[in-house]
């Protein structure tokens, strides 16, 4: 039964963003290592489509860092989604991070903060995309290599 009196009866539910489907790549149980990383990380899609959800445990530089991270368009309240993809980490350490991503068939970028920041992490994939290798870059040098590959 129609609601005619309600205007958000006959709207039709919103849809994610096709540029989120880049994501896909990363659904899944992952091995993260490195010289100063080693851990696991799952991504999984939240019901709707609309955020994929990362929990990590890794043991970076000598501490057991546990966490999520959602990844997607923002929307503010009353407000437009962001054009890009963005994330934000939230750790056992009190730490909240923002990033924005992009991903495509050949490399992995996640930017501290906005596109074009001085931190950031590029990756390379692998030709069946169950690798991915590259290394953090910090401000004024410093970061770390990492390779991520797929256990599921």
């Amino acid at each position: 039964m129609t609601d005619n009196n309600n205007p958000q009866a006959s709207q039709q539910p919103p849809t994610p963003n096709p540029d989120l489907k880049s994501l896909d790549k990363l659904v899944g149980t992952w091995k993260v290592s490195g010289p100063d990383i080693d851990g696991q990380v799952r991504f999984e899609w939240m019901e709707g489509g609309f955020f994929l959800m990362q929990h990590f445990d890794f043991i970076q530089s000598g501490h057991q860092v546990k966490g999520i991270e959602v990844i997607g368009h923002e929307q503010p309240f009353g407000g437009e989604p962001s054009l890009d993809i963005k994330s934000r980490i939230f750790d056992n350490m009190g730490n909240t991070f923002e990033y924005t991503y992009e991903v495509d068939d050949q490399t992995l970028t996640i930017w501290g903060g906005e596109k074009g920041s001085p931190a950031y992490y590029k990756g390379k994939w692998s030709e069946d995309g169950s690798i991915n290798s590259g290394a953090w870059v910090y401000p004024g040098g410093g970061g770390y290599d990492s390779t991520m590959t797929r256990v599921k």
